[in-house]
């Protein structure tokens, strides 16, 4: 779940090639693989420092003396460099993150669903505002250090090889995947905590706006303000809580960190001597082994150093996870485009007490295309009525966050409804206007695909006839669905719109339904028309419902 929302995120940060955060990113990584360059020759120069002192030349002392100093000079400009990089993406991450929640979150009223429909997504304005600055500072940190990991660990490995054989790196690897097992362990709960800190901390952000927008109100009280002050601290308290016990599972992570970053020490000079007892270097003399002793000493410490922050990384990452779930929680209600938000919807018919249906929990979003089935009076038709206002519902909320019409939700009723005129005008309604009539005729040939064309002279030929009297079910059925392709709206909803038409006729119209965009909501009987949703409201009768899942 951690890697599909993490990678939803990136496709936001870095959406294509040219953008200008992948060329930052590009930059930052020229930038960092020269800095490792000359790191190494900076964590080298130690060991010529023991040759050229042990042979007391002043001279090669002298240039190897300004020598380093260019280094590190040098060294401290492509940092700077790297740390420059990072801020200037860490701007341009947020901006490109939180103008897309925006976008979003501020068309066809999502604001409102989020904030006053849904009780499951706590403070969105929280997770838009501070979560997504807390996320873009916590990856700009850790982005340099992740892009390298790769090249430094392939390098100082083969570097390694060569000093110590296959000790030294099976001994650093080893030491690399028990520090990490042990972290994972660690951290594992730390998530579920930050997760819960950072809702609580939106909670009580919002009481204090509450009281600050609500101030005069309050004051004229007399005892409002002492009401105010123990619900706040009540507030406080269990945000305190809950940090006392992110602190606690926190601790821990932080002795396995640093016990791993001291053992590293160590561990290099394990394995440098190694091959130094073992007799490989004992035809060098002292002031010889020692330089060799310094270089092979730097590139173990330094892959161990490459390890050792990747695990340092691990608390890094706990807070990187936990910002991510709330983020890509949030993206995942914000990005699903929704006709319908059902919220414990009850209702009944107009001429009967009874209850059709009883507490009904649905959202009818973009892509998900749900058949609804049962019995007949069990109220799947009178559904349709409540979500099209024609009837009141007797509890409950229905929320439409998009309109009715060809931008928005059409409804196929059960019974094909068709006027006078010509056949171009059963298919495009008269009040829309489109200079586009060759739609109209492709429309109506593909989909009819009968002679009917041949039998009314054409689509503009008016005839005196009563279209209920000519047609056939399935021609009717037929006409309605080439009505709907020539409107193509975002939402289709069907009443048993091809119960008189063969399954072949069916899938056919189903699947060019789906090519044109369409989300479907399906009521019918027939068993072939679960192949074509993804999910199944069952009504049961006497109120009672079920709802599920066919292709997850």
């Amino acid at each position: 779940r951690f890697l599909q929302r993490f990678y939803c995120i990136q496709k936001v940060l870095f959406p294509t090639w040219s953008n200008q955060n992948v060329l930052m990113f590009g930059t930052l990584l020229g930038v960092t693989l020269f800095e490792q360059l000359v790191i190494y020759q900076v964590g080298v120069i130690p060991s010529k420092f023991y040759e050229v002192l042990a042979g007391q030349d002043l001279e090669a002392f002298k240039t190897l003396l300004l020598f380093a100093g260019l280094l590190i000079v040098l060294n401290s400009m492509l940092k700077s460099l790297d740390q420059f990089i990072c801020s200037v993406m860490y701007v341009s991450w947020r901006k490109s993150l939180t103008e897309w929640l925006h976008t979003f979150y501020f068309q066809s009223r999502v604001y409102y669903t989020l904030n006053v429909l849904r009780e499951d997504l706590d403070n969105p304005d929280q997770r838009i505002s501070q979560d997504t600055e807390r996320l873009c500072k916590q990856m700009s940190t850790m982005a340099s250090r992740l892009i390298l990991s790769p090249f430094t660990l392939a390098y100082y490995t083969y570097q390694c090889f060569r000093s110590t054989g296959w000790v030294g790196p099976t001994s650093i690897f080893g030491y690399f995947v028990v520090g990490t097992v042990v972290n994972k362990i660690l951290m594992g709960p730390i998530v579920s905590t930050l997760f819960d800190q950072e809702k609580l901390e939106g909670n009580f952000r919002f009481k204090h706006m509450q009281i600050r927008v609500n101030a005069e109100s309050v004051a004229f009280y007399s005892r409002a303000g002492k009401v105010e002050h123990m619900r706040t601290d009540r507030r406080l308290q269990e945000l305190l809580r809950t940090q006392r016990s992110l602190m606690n599972k926190e601790f821990w992570l932080y002795i396995g960190v640093n016990t791993f970053d001291y053992v590293g020490g160590f561990l290099s000079y394990m394995v440098i001597a190694i091959p130094i007892f073992t007799g490989v270097y004992s035809g060098l003399n002292p002031a010889e082994l020692s330089a060799l002793i310094s270089r092979n000493a730097f590139v173990c410490i330094y892959l161990i150093n490459c390890f050792t922050q990747l695990i340092d990384l691990s608390t890094t990452l706990s807070d990187v996870a936990g910002y991510t779930h709330r983020i890509g929680e949030l993206m995942e209600n914000l990005s699903a485009d929704t006709a319908f938000v059902l919220d414990r919807l009850s209702y009944k018919s107009p001429f009967s007490d009874d209850l059709l249906v009883k507490d009904l929990t649905l959202k009818i979003s973009q892509g998900t295309h749900v058949l609804v089935v049962g019995n007949t009076g069990t109220g799947k038709t009178s559904l349709l009525r409540v979500l099209n206002r024609l009837w009141e519902s007797s509890s409950g909320f229905i929320h439409m966050t998009t309109c009715f019409g060809p931008r928005g939700v059409l409804f196929l009723p059960q019974k094909p409804y068709l006027t006078d005129g010509t056949l171009r005008e059963q298919v495009r309604p008269v009040l829309i206007y489109d200079p586009c009539w060759t739609c109209a005729f492709l429309t109506v040939t593909v989909v009819l695909q009968s002679n009917l064309l041949k039998r009314t002279g054409g689509l503009d030929e008016k005839v005196d006839w009563n279209w209920y009297d000519v047609l056939s079910p399935g021609e009717m059925q037929r006409l309605c669905f080439a009505r709907l392709f020539y409107l193509q709206p975002k939402y289709a909803v069907l009443d048993e719109a091809t119960s008189a038409l063969t399954e072949e006729a069916e899938g056919q119209l189903y699947r060019a339904c789906k090519q044109l965009g369409m989300t479907l909501m399906s009521l019918g009987h027939r068993s072939s028309l679960e192949k074509h949703h993804d999910v199944l409201l069952k009504l049961c009768g006497g109120g009672r419902w079920e709802l599920i899942t066919l292709r997850p």
